[in-house]
C-alpha cells in the first residue's frame, strides 16, 4: 500500500441526551478526525469512509431502534455496523453509564469488505446458520478476518466458530456480544440499511488491510505447566499421574500470601492453545473458570471440555494481573507495528467493576499504541483468537487493530 493510499481511521463520541443529536455530533467528530483536521466534515450524503461502526448505550431507551434503522443514512460510510451496549469506549475514555454514542470511521483503500448478517435456526437435522454470503463458500481473500457483533440470547457464537473452523480454517474472528438489553429481543444490531433484534452482523475485512487481534484474558499463570493424564468431559482427574487437587495444593504451597488469596477467590485453569511448543508463555493458554473441586476424589471441574494429553496451567485473575497482561500484549508489539485504528470489545465485568482507576483499557491502548482512533463497547462476551483458534471469552479485552497488510 502506497503512502498516499494508507488506511486512515477517525473516532468521535457524544453524550448528548437526544440520540439523533448525539449520533450527528459523534459522526461530525469522527469525520473530522478521519480527515486529520478540525475542518468541516463530509455531509451525511457523502461517502467519506469505507467502514463505519457505531456503538449506542442502552441509556437512550426506546429511541434507539428507530435511529439505528436510519444508521446507513446518518453515517458517511460505504458499509455500517452498529449495536446497542451497556457502555462505550472512545479514545482514552470509557463511558460506562448514561447516554453515549461512539462512532468509528475507516478509510481503507484497496481493502476487501463483505457485510454479513446471520440467523441461527434449529432444524430436525441440527442447527443451521442462514445468511452467509454464497460467494464465500470457497477460499477467502488474503488477510481475511471477521469483525462480529452478536446477540447473546439468540445466537450461538461457539457453534458458528466451529462451523467456520471447518469451512474457513484459520479465519480470525474478533468482536463482542451485544449488552444493551437483558432479555431476548431487547438488543438492536444494524448493518447497512438493515436492523435485527436477534442473530449476528459482521464485516469480513481483507485485501490491503489486516486485522490484528489482541486478546487479553486478564490472568496470570501460577505454578508450572502440567499434563492431564486422566480426564472425563469437564473434569480434570489427574495431572502428571497425581490427583489434580493434590497438584493444586503443591502449587498453593509455593505461593506468597497474596497469590494464595487469589487462588481462593479467583482460580482459573488455562489449557494450551497449541501443544506444539517446547515452552509456554502468558497468552499461550485459553483460560476457563474453575467450577469446583472434590476433596475426596481430588477431581477439579472446569468450564470447558478437557482431554488426556492436554497441557494446562493454573491461573489467577485480579486487577493487577489484568493490567499487566494487557500492557504486555500491547506494549510488547513488534517494531513493524503500524496501526491505523482499533475496535475494542471489553467485558462489562472490567472497567470500574475491576479496576480502581477509570478508563483503564482505553488508556492502556492509547499509552501503548496511541494516539490511535479507537472505539468500542462493554460486551456480554468477547470473541477473539488464542493462538490460531477463535473462542468466546469472559472478563476479556478483545481488540481488533487495523493495519496495512
Amino acid at each position: 500500500m502506497s503512502e498516499g493510499a494508507k488506511a486512515r481511521c477517525g473516532c468521535g463520541v457524544s453524550t448528548q441526551p437526544r440520540l439523533d443529536v448525539a449520533i450527528s455530533a459523534a459522526v461530525a467528530a469522527a469525520s473530522a478526525d478521519l480527515a486529520g483536521s478540525g475542518s468541516e466534515s463530509p455531509g451525511a450524503g457523502d461517502v467519506g469512509a469505507d467502514l463505519g461502526v457505531v456503538f449506542v448505550s442502552a441509556a437512550y431507551g426506546p429511541s434507539i431502534r428507530p435511529l439505528l434503522e436510519q444508521l446507513a443514512d446518518l453515517v458517511p460510510a460505504r458499509h455500517v455496523l452498529g449495536t446497542t451496549c451497556e457502555g462505550v469506549l472512545a479514545g482514552e475514555r470509557e463511558y460506562e453509564s448514561g447516554p453515549a454514542v461512539a462512532v468509528w470511521l475507516a478509510r481503507l483503500p484497496g481493502a476487501w469488505l463483505e457485510p454479513v448478517s446471520l440467523e441461527f435456526t434449529q432444524t430436525p437435522d441440527g442447527g443451521m446458520f442462514a445468511g452467509w454470503p454464497m460467494g464465500l463458500a470457497g477460499r477467502m481473500p488474503a488477510n481475511a478476518a471477521l469483525v462480529l457483533l452478536a446477540d447473546p440470547f439468540s445466537f450461538p457464537v461457539d457453534a458458528l466458530i466451529r462451523r467456520l473452523e471447518e469451512e474457513h480454517p484459520g479465519l480470525p474472528i474478533v468482536g463482542g456480544m451485544a449488552s444493551g438489553g437483558s432479555q431476548p429481543g431487547s438488543n438492536t444490531l444494524a448493518i447497512d440499511h438493515r436492523t435485527y433484534d436477534s442473530g449476528a452482523v459482521g464485516m469480513l475485512v481483507g485485501g490491503s488491510v489486516r486485522v490484528r487481534p489482541v486478546v487479553s484474558q486478564g490472568c496470570r499463570p501460577v505454578g508450572r505447566p502440567l499434563v492431564i493424564t486422566r480426564a472425563e468431559e469437564n473434569l480434570i482427574v489427574e495431572l502428571g499421574g497425581t490427583p489434580a487437587l493434590d497438584r493444586l495444593r503443591e502449587v498453593y504451597g509455593d505461593l506468597n500470601d497474596a497469590d494464595r488469596e487469589l487462588v481462593r477467590s479467583s482460580l482459573h485453569v488455562g489449557r494450551a492453545a497449541s501443544e506444539y511448543r517446547d515452552t509456554f508463555r502468558r497468552g499461550d493458554f485459553l483460560v476457563r473458570n474453575v467450577l469446583g473441586a472434590d476433596p475426596d476424589s481430588g477431581v477439579i471441574a472446569v468450564g470447558d471440555l478437557v482431554r488426556v494429553g492436554q497441557t494446562v496451567q493454573f491461573h489467577v485473575r485480579d486487577a493487577a494481573s489484568a493490567d499487566e497482561d494487557l500492557r504486555e500484549l500491547l506494549c510488547g508489539s513488534p517494531p513493524d507495528y503500524d496501526p491505523a485504528g482499533a475496535l475494542v470489545f471489553t467485558c462489562n465485568g472490567r472497567g470500574s467493576r475491576l479496576f480502581a482507576e477509570p478508563n483503564h483499557d482505553a488508556r492502556c491502548l492509547q499509552r501503548c499504541l496511541g494516539p490511535l482512533p479507537a472505539a468500542g463497547f462493554f460486551a456480554q462476551g468477547e470473541i477473539g483468537p488464542i493462538g490460531t483458534r477463535t473462542f468466546l471469552h469472559g472478563f476479556t479485552a478483545s481488540i481488533a487493530i487495523f493495519e496495512p497488510a
